[in-house]
């Protein structure tokens, strides 16, 4: 296989509310599918059932670092709110890894392609936001031109959620967005990540739908930033350095 994805960043717990394993049992399923470094990324607040924002500020000074030999990283989902911003206050924020952010219609009301687009581009700006969620469904859209150029600028990375493309659940037409993103994101050497989005422990290191359409394309591995531990922890923590720089 050519693309071989060690860090796995986006999964839920229980403490997200509408998940089904522990923060344990998630570690042990990484260890089994070979996962180097489990990133747990609960839902932040807007998602019904999910934890309160208080639940983040004890997590990287409490969880062991060192689960079944696998390394833990701990973020938050953040949602994108219509004003541009995200859910999770940064007294909050501060205490995360990395973050990740989305667009989800359970707190968000659609604006259109060009509108949901400056919104997203608003929260990359943010020094915790290091990688968009699932920017891949006809439901809330957006403009990927711009998206792929603005991540590029704010060294943010896109993800490519094998979850959405689960037929089951599959969002609308997100194969055809994800084939224009990752056309985009070699055209201005823009990063992605790769993400399982497990809800579940037996969901933990599922890439092969991802790993599908990336061979489709003939994607460029140099890329994607989850194929080592060290290139993950690189890229999450070059945006603050270029931040506190400017």
């Amino acid at each position: 296989m050519k693309y071989k994805i060690v860090c796995d960043v986006h999964t839920h717990t229980l403490a997200s509310g509408h998940a089904y394993g522990t923060i344990r049992e998630m570690a042990e399923a990484a260890a089994e599918k070979g996962i180097e470094l489990l990133g747990i990324s609960e839902h932040g607040p807007g998602i019904e059932g999910t934890c309160s924002p208080v639940y983040f500020w004890g997590l990287t000074k409490t969880v062991p670092r060192i689960l079944n030999g696998v390394e833990m990283f701990h973020g938050c989902e953040l949602n994108v709110l219509n004003n541009g911003t995200i859910s999770l206050p940064d007294k909050y924020v501060y205490f995360l890894d990395y973050g990740i952010v989305g667009i989800h219609l359970m707190c968000y009301e659609d604006v259109g392609a060009e509108k949901n687009t400056d919104n997203l581009i608003e929260c990359m700006k943010h020094p915790k936001v290091n990688f968009i969620s699932h920017p891949d469904s006809d439901d809330s859209p957006v403009n990927y031109e711009r998206l792929v150029k603005a991540a590029k600028k704010y060294d943010v990375a896109l993800e490519l959620n094998n979850n959405s493309l689960v037929e089951k659940h599959r969002r609308f037409n997100c194969y055809e967005n994800y084939r224009t993103m990752l056309k985009l994101c070699m055209e201005h050497r823009t990063n992605i990540i790769v993400s399982s989005d497990a809800h579940d422990p037996s969901q933990v290191g599922k890439f092969d739908l991802a790993i599908e359409l990336l061979e489709e394309i003939d994607f460029d591995e140099e890329l994607i930033v989850n194929t080592s531990k060290e290139k993950f922890k690189e890229f999450i923590a070059r945006k603050n350095r270029v931040i506190e720089k400017k």
